[in-house]
């Protein structure tokens, strides 16, 4: 029986931790939550606001962890340190350091950055099976990310890590532990803006990923964005190279693109060195903004372009970002978007126009949630969507969350409005109103809970890619 490598020996724990081991073990993964262990994991007994990660060291063992690193002794194998968290991060440093041959990239951006991480690791793969690590779910934060380089294997070619941010100088953080040799910002739209106050100070934030880039690196940003002299400015002081992608000037562009009719597009791309023609599975405008993005990020690391192509071809949805789903309901079966994660104005407008190019027997339903962290530009950019909306012939309207009140008063009776206060009365609505050939898009920010709306409509229907 072939041995499988381990991720990491109790002793290269040590090494880089600081910590002290109880015995001698080896780790197959790493996580800090224990209901993700499997066995041979070392689980992390990470502090928390609500709930510490020590309470958790039993069960995490009793499901098959091999060790836990804490910050007092526990029965069972375990690494002793001061501060688990900072335990994690040496982990990371470490799991980095160990990869010199290995390219980094790092992906950031106010939409798309999960999709497009996400296609630039299948991308990659398609020519490298078993060879390439990325972030998963979305792990993009000041814990997400150590997690995710902790969890690299020695052997790995490719690395792409998705960063994300609230408030600024996170960003500088991550990059400088992922330290990519190609950092990738998708897209600048009005995300956390309660925070940071204005859109020159949320372009500012994503900017800071080029501050990690390794000597010599390649910075990659849109073209199509007003912030673009800013990101231009930002990458120049860090870069080796700096390209940007979309239309227009853009170094890299779609010369070519048309709908599909299955629902992605075709489209030949003018690349640095070459043009490509490929086919898009996932339907929508942006998704051509995306795959400029992982060519681009493809042809720096001097990877395979063809392969590229192909594996755009055959991405599927993803969950909760554009997942298909086909529901059975009475006399046939109707169609459910699921952009149940994450919304802000710039990805709600995105994906309504994407429902406005979808075929449709029956009517075009939207239930939209509010969009969050939008501070005292709420009630604009919730009203502002009405357009969006109008032009996107959307029959039937289901809103969720006071918040949406001042799109219902935009739209000023055009459309069929219901509404709910939650995920649950919002499903109650919805199958109620769903019929055979209906589209329904359902979108808000991942605290509304929209989630439970696509599994409980959905249930067990089939996906589809397009």
């Amino acid at each position: 029986m072939r041995r499988v490598t381990p991720l990491w020996t109790s002793a290269e724990i040590e090494s880089a931790t600081g910590g002290r081991a109880s015995a001698s073990f080896e780790v197959t993964g790493v996580t800090f939550d224990s209901r993700e262990v499997e066995p041979g994991h070392l689980f992390v007994a990470m502090p928390g606001t609500v709930a510490d990660g020590h309470q958790f060291v039993a069960s995490a063992l009793e499901a098959g962890a091999a060790a836990a690193i804490v910050s007092r002794p526990v029965d069972g194998p375990h690494l002793l340190v001061e501060d688990t968290a900072a335990a994690l991060t040496a982990l990371a440093i470490a799991a980095r350091d160990r990869v010199p041959e290995a390219k980094i990239l790092g992906v950031t951006g106010s939409v798309g950055k999960t999709s497009t991480k996400e296609a630039l690791a299948a991308a990659l793969e398609r020519r490298c099976r078993g060879r390439v690590h990325r972030s998963v779910k979305s792990y993009n934060n000041h814990t997400g990310v150590p997690l995710s380089l902790a969890r690299m294997p020695r052997d790995t070619l490719f690395g792409v890590f998705e960063m994300g941010m609230s408030n600024a100088g996170e960003i500088a953080a991550l990059t400088r532990l992922v330290r990519p040799h190609v950092a990738l910002i998708t897209a600048i739209a009005p995300a956390h803006i309660e925070n940071l106050g204005s859109m020159e100070a949320i372009a500012a934030a994503k900017g800071e990923i080029f501050e990690g880039l390794e000597p010599g690196g390649t910075a990659i940003l849109p073209n199509d964005t007003p912030h673009r002299d800013l990101l231009l400015r930002a990458a120049r002081r860090h870069a080796g190279r700096t390209v940007t992608f979309g239309s227009g000037d853009a170094d890299i562009t779609a010369v070519h693109a048309v709908r599909g009719n299955a629902g992605g597009s075709l489209v030949t791309a003018r690349l640095l060195e070459s043009q490509l023609t490929f086919t898009i599975a996932q339907p929508g405008e942006h998704w051509v903004s995306n795959a400029l993005a992982v060519l681009t990020a493809v042809e720096a690391v001097g990877a395979d372009l063809a392969a590229a192509g192909l594996a755009l071809g055959d991405l599927g949805g993803l969950k909760g970002r554009g997942e298909r789903h086909r529901v059975a309901v009475e006399g046939g079966e109707a169609l459910l978007i699921d952009e149940s994660y994450n919304a802000n104005p710039a990805s709600m407008a995105a994906t309504l126009r994407n429902l406005g190019t979808e075929p449709v027997e029956g009517r075009r339903i939207a239930v939209l949630g509010t969009m969050r962290e939008l501070g005292a530009h709420s009630d604009e950019a919730h009203a502002g969507l009405a357009p969006h909306v109008l032009d996107a012939g959307v029959n039937s309207l289901i809103l969720v969350g006071d918040e949406t009140r001042p799109l219902e008063q935009a739209l000023g009776g055009q459309v069929e409005v219901q509404r709910a206060d939650d995920a649950n009365a919002a499903a109650e609505l919805l199958l109620k109103t769903i019929h055979p050939g209906d589209a329904v898009l359902v979108k808000a920010s991942n605290g509304v809970g929209l989630a439970r709306l696509v599994e409980r409509v959905a249930g067990g229907a089939a996906t589809c890619s397009t």
